[in-house]
């Protein structure tokens, strides 16, 4: 299954579960890594509370395609491994 494809499938439980400070370091590394500008990095930070966060965030790189999706799902895995591994994220990296 495609990379977006995945995290649309998990997006609902992603937005339930993602702690805050995992959010804030996924939102660093995704701008790190050019998948996002810091336009983006900024919409995202100024949105309260968590879930929309997190909400913003997911819409936002599912929107652009496979490899934005990707490369969140590697951070993801890296940064929260129990989260990754709930969402099924892990074993099909």
């Amino acid at each position: 299954m495609p990379a977006d494809e995945r995290l649309r499938a998990v997006r609902t439980e992603f937005i339930e579960r993602v702690s805050g400070p995992v959010l804030s370091s996924l939102l660093l590394q995704l701008r790190a890594l050019n998948v996002i500008n810091s336009r983006e990095e900024e919409t995202v930070k100024d949105v309260t509370p968590r879930p929309d966060k997190a909400t913003k965030l997911i819409d936002m790189v599912i929107n652009k395609g496979q490899e934005a999706s990707s490369h969140m799902i590697t951070i993801l895995c890296e940064l929260d491994e129990f989260l990754s591994a709930h969402l099924g994220l892990r074993d099909r990296r």
